[in-house]
């Protein structure tokens, strides 16, 4: 007994051409099996149009979804590398060659992890809908369905789409240059402008960027949500490094090397303190008279700080300025002027005659 007879499968033998005109010239092994098993052509024709496709649609899904697994898992583990969560020399050629805006420049801070936690998100997003948008295309062929006039049909409602659609897809592509470009983060303090010339605008602490819209909160409490698409200028005051700017104003006529010996005092003292000494990045700068006018004398001083606080710095400044010029007996400015009236002489009366 040989091994195809050991093996061989339950059924009656088929004539081959009862089989080519059942299944036809091409049958396939559904309708092969379906026709050896049973003997009835109802059946195998079944088999050949219902159960042939329907598995190798289940197979097309299968694969499809395997695929898709993969191909997040391996955008998620190279956004942890690339973020810093786990740094190896293997990947070293990799992040050479990766856009500079995915490769961590520095120490891992909350907006990059936030920034490329996003990224990854996208991507994954975005690999799911192309693996199953091909999957569907292929499962569409299977059951025999025309392609062609689906793709018209498709490109219409797209056009109609995109046209009601359009300020929600400027809104995600705003938010995908956002993001990539690092131009803020949850945290920072920025002044958005919904005009190029700055007129409208809100000011605040960005508490959530998201690819539609970025919600700030101002100092009043309020949160603003703003679409991405409508952000025409944003300036980040709590990026990189912070410059804290005191004008300090003294009346017009005042010792100013003396002033400026006191303010250099203050500055020092200020920025040395233990409450403020990690947060200064460079010694204070006496910028010298900014400003003259006919009552008073402007003299600029600035401290290079750490992103968020150069506002402490500039109270506390303001402080110690304050109790400084009080015990140097320096007054502010006065406010009031003084106005001169001159009687006007009178006229000699005409003469008569």
């Amino acid at each position: 007994m040989v091994a195809s007879e050991v093996f061989a499968l339950p059924g009656v033998a088929v004539d081959p051409q009862r089989l080519g005109e059942v299944c036809g010239v091409h049958p396939t092994t559904a309708c092969r099996l379906g026709l050896e098993w049973t003997d009835n052509a109802f059946l195998a024709h079944a088999a050949q149009h219902v159960i042939a496709p329907a598995l190798r649609i289940v197979v097309i899904w299968m694969i499809a979804v395997i695929v898709n697994r993969v191909v997040r898992r391996l955008i998620r583990r190279v956004g942890r590398h690339l973020e810093g969560a786990a740094e190896s020399d293997r990947f070293a050629r990799f992040k050479a060659k990766a856009p500079s805006v995915l490769v961590e420049t520095g120490s891992v801070s909350i907006r990059a992890a936030a920034r490329a936690k996003t990224t990854t998100a996208v991507l994954r997003s975005v690999s799911s809908v192309v693996v199953y948008s091909i999957a569907a295309i292929y499962s569409l062929s299977v059951i025999g369905i025309r392609l062609g006039p689906l793709a018209a049909g498709a490109g219409i409602i797209g056009v109609a789409l995109g046209f009601g659609a359009q300020t929600m897809v400027k809104d995600f592509l705003a938010g995908m240059f956002m993001l990539t470009e690092d131009q803020f983060g949850v945290g920072d303090v920025i002044d958005v402008s919904g005009s190029v010339d700055g007129s409208v605008g809100v000011r605040g602490t960005v508490e959530a960027v998201t690819l539609r819209i970025t919600s700030v909160r101002d100092v009043n409490g309020t949160i603003w949500h703003i679409p991405n698409g409508d952000i025409r200028r944003v300036g980040n005051m709590s990026q990189g490094w912070a410059r804290s700017l005191l004008d300090v104003v003294v009346p017009f006529g005042t010792d100013l090397d003396r002033a400026e010996a006191i303010i250099a005092e203050v500055a020092q003292r200020v920025t040395t303190a233990p409450e403020y000494r990690s947060e200064v990045l460079a010694p204070p700068e006496i910028r010298g008279v900014e400003a003259m006018d006919p009552t008073s004398v402007t003299i600029r001083v600035v401290v290079k700080t750490r992103p968020g606080e150069q506002w402490p710095i500039t109270r506390a400044l303001r402080a110690g300025l304050h109790d400084a010029f009080v015990e140097a007996g320096i007054k502010p400015p006065s406010t009031r002027h003084e106005i001169m009236v001159r009687p006007v002489p009178e006229s000699d009366p005409p003469s008569a005659g």
